[in-house]
């Protein structure tokens, strides 16, 4: 059975691969075809290959076990990853904006028609790859991996922006050669935007935000079937890369032990690991309901 990680690094290799034939084809195809929209849109996919190497770096270098100078593990170092992705986004974005305004102010040719037949494959090819490797983001709960889906999905969106810029130059006529640069320009300010979506959440990651409403219910829930838990009280929940810890308060009977207790919380947290696989480690915290 393949491993969260395995189906991250697996999703990783296939944007590498996708992007970088992506980038080859728009290229060659925007140099020969007279099209900065489609040059802009392999700039990105070159980068986009950069990032997605970046994020595999992550996701192994997260993944590794605890030790003794990181006793928490490795895995802030995927929300670092997801940052430099971000990073990429926004000098790729720059780029493409800048060479956009310099090609709107300078005359040149109308690109070729059979640019829009590329720019509609690529269209469908990196929505396709969009919906894959979100999927396998959702799976293994990792950050990094969901930055790299919204690089497809950011590519799919610049590639219909050009589209669209190229079609009005080429069936409008003489006086909007340039509607395929208006089109990178307006591009790279959706990958601005898209860039925010990403570092947000990154951000409340890296700062502990309260953000796992879901998996502390599901924590109670499991709780519920665990012989002598009387009740959960506080439950804090951190990410740490495709992992989670957990902070939570045990209410046990005052009258037992100290070691019946301990008993108690070892079932609970070794109940919550089980239903939870997701859940890395949780530390627990026990009292006596009979506390004033």
């Amino acid at each position: 059975m393949s491993t969260n990680k395995d189906k991250a690094i697996k999703a990783t290799y296939l944007s590498i691969l996708g992007n970088f034939f992506l980038a080859l084809a728009k290229g060659i195809t925007g140099y020969f075809g007279n099209s900065y929209a489609l040059i802009a849109d392999a700039i990105e996919s070159t980068t986009d290959v950069l990032s997605s190497a970046l994020v595999l770096f992550g996701i192994k270098y997260s993944t590794k076990p605890a030790d003794s100078n990181h006793p928490y593990g490795h895995g802030r170092a995927e929300t670092l990853v997801t940052f430099a992705v971000v990073g990429f986004l926004v000098i790729s974005a720059t780029i493409i904006a800048i060479e956009s305004i310099k090609n709107i102010q300078t005359p040149h040719e109308t690109p070729e028609k059979y640019t829009l037949i590329v720019l509609a494959i690529i269209v469908i090819i990196k929505e396709v790859f969009y919906r894959i490797v979100s999927k396998k983001s959702d799976e293994t709960h990792s950050s990094s991996l969901k930055a790299d889906a919204w690089h497809h999905r950011s590519d799919a969106i610049t590639s219909l922006m050009a589209f669209i810029g190229i079609a009005i130059a080429i069936y409008m006529g003489p006086g909007y050669e340039t509607a395929d640069d208006w089109a990178a320009l307006f591009a790279s300010f959706f990958i601005i935007y898209n860039a925010y979506l990403i570092f947000r959440p990154a951000l409340g990651e890296i700062l502990d935000e309260h953000l796992y409403d879901d998996i502390i219910e599901d924590i109670r829930k499991v709780a519920t079937t665990v012989e002598g838990v009387i009740d959960t009280e506080k439950c804090f929940v951190r990410k740490t890369g495709m992992t989670y810890l957990v902070d939570l308060h045990l209410t046990v009977d005052g009258n037992i032990t100290v070691s019946e207790g301990h008993e108690i919380a070892h079932r609970l947290k070794d109940a919550i690991i089980k239903e939870i696989p997701e859940i890395a480690d949780v530390l627990i915290h026990t009292e006596p309901d009979d506390l004033p």
